[in-house]
């Protein structure tokens, strides 16, 4: 069949249209049958050449370009193979009706900043802290000295510098038992979840205990590995026990150095309760320790793992020291389960890539990571003096909690500021981003809660949102 009898028969193509085709008369002769077919191809592409075009006859075209009646003819069957021309017996050749033109650019599907005057929203540090300069060197460094064998399919584990490197600074800094051998780099907590995940699931695990509340990433972690979750209660003092037992989970994920989002550190009584279910079930105590370099009144609570490696997997990464999209992070896990996730990890990607391995590594070796580090701690913790001082100013009676570490505030301003939802809805309309308790799990009767990240943002514009928030309310 031609084109539908309702359509009119579009006219030949403008000579325009040809000029398209004309590299094909000066391509060498072996290559002119392939040229012919790719600027035939970028015509129809490109739009020059519109869906349900007639095109001349294989005779006419040949004679129009001065090349052979077979070439052409080759190139029409080869495209109408490919869909993008079509061919029927008596009706001629015509360009098929869904070819689009395509957009060059690829699209950015990464998350941005909502263009908001400011945005509270947690989890991200001040990216224009990144030591650039450093980095660089470290860079320049590792290009030069590493051997050509280094960039050969990696050991799943890691480079073996990056391991010893990583071990010696989570034995430092986190008190965690970490022998180089049995660090697994990873591309971030994420990575993290999903692999043990994976051999949870394998194993036959039916689900895994989260806290509530806590991060709605965990439970979207587990959810792609196959395995389902079962929120749990907390307390004042961290992940309630008693709940924890009558759950029948026997792996349970937590943020014990800072809870999130609440802020609490675990009491050393839950802390040894937390290991004494782990024990009694034979089960698994998943640490995610995402920001616990950030302490502000006194040394970082050291992590969980260092008092039970055997029943503590202990996971963290740079995400929130250097920046999230270096993409690299460290898993340690027990002795029981380690082959099965460096499998795991060997056959999703086999390896991360070796140059940010060897670049990390003497970014730790050579004490950069520790300054940048020291850095950080400087800057978050005067932007959170100010975000409380701000909240103490224009929302007088607010309770602030969680503030002794990490990059985040828990707010619970006065009952007079809401209800909630006419709250959000002002403060929204005025140009600051907030994420409510609620959205994470939390509720409470009389107040209204606010998980507000401040790392991200300088002083100024901190004061502007808190100031912003006041304004919508008092209007």
């Amino acid at each position: 069949m031609g084109p539908p009898a309702s359509a009119p028969e579009a006219a030949a193509p403008p000579s325009a249209a040809w000029e398209l085709l004309l590299p094909a008369t000066a391509a060498p002769p072996r290559a002119r049958g392939r040229t012919l077919q790719a600027a035939l191809r970028e015509a129809v592409r490109s739009g020059r050449l519109a869906s349900g075009t007639r095109l001349p006859s294989s005779r006419e075209l040949a004679g129009d370009l001065g090349v052979s009646r077979g070439l052409v003819t080759e190139a029409y069957e080869q495209l109408t193979a490919e869909g993008y021309l079509r061919s029927d017996r008596g009706s001629g050749t015509w360009v098929g009706g869904a070819v689009r033109a395509a957009d060059p650019r690829a699209r950015d599907g990464a998350p941005r900043p909502s263009g908001a005057r400011t945005d509270f929203v947690p989890g991200t540090p001040d990216l224009s802290l990144f030591p650039r300069s450093a980095w660089a060197a470290a860079h320049r460094a590792v290009l030069a000295e590493l051997p050509h064998q280094g960039l050969g399919y990696p050991d799943p584990r890691g480079l073996p510098e990056l391991r010893t490197a990583l071990a010696e600074l989570l034995v430092r800094r986190r008190g965690v038992v970490a022998d180089p051998e049995h660090v697994i780099v990873v591309s971030g907590v994420a990575q993290a979840m999903t692999l043990l995940g994976f051999v949870l699931h394998a194993r036959g695990t039916p689900g895994v205990g989260i806290e509530s509340p806590g991060s709605p990433e965990h439970a979207a972690l587990f959810a792609s590995a196959g395995v389902g979750t079962a929120p749990l209660p907390l307390d004042d003092e961290g992940l309630a026990i008693a709940p924890l037992h009558a759950s029948g989970v026997r792996a349970v994920v937590t943020t014990p150095a800072h809870q999130f989002p609440t802020g609490i550190a675990y009491s050393a009584r839950r802390r040894a309760g937390l290991l004494d279910w782990a024990r009694s079930v034979d089960g698994l105590v998943i640490e995610d320790d995402y920001d616990g370099d950030f302490r502000y009144d006194r040394a970082p609570v050291g992590a969980l793992q260092g008092l039970d490696p055997g029943h503590v997997a202990y996971t963290g990464s740079v995400s929130k020291s250097l920046a999230p999209g270096l993409r690299l992070g460290w898993l340690l896990v027990p002795a029981s389960l380690f082959e099965e996730v460096v499998e795991r990890k060997r056959t999703m990607d086999l390896g991360n890539p070796v140059l940010d391995q060897a670049l990390l590594a003497r970014f730790v070796e050579r004490g950069d990571y520790d300054r940048q580090l020291r850095r950080c701690q400087r800057a978050y913790r005067e932007r959170r003096d100010v975000l409380v001082a701000a909240l103490e100013e224009h929302f007088p009676g607010t309770e602030v909690s969680g503030i002794a570490a990490g990059l985040h505030v828990v707010a619970a301003l006065p009952a007079r500021y809401g209800p909630p939802a006419r709250f959000l809805e002002r403060v929204t309309a005025a140009g600051v981003v907030v994420r409510p308790s609620g959205h994470y799990g939390a509720t409470s009767a009389d107040r209204i809660g606010l998980v507000l990240g401040y790392a991200h943002l300088p002083p100024a514009r901190i004061r502007d949102g808190v100031r912003l928030m006041a304004t919508a309310m008092c209007g």
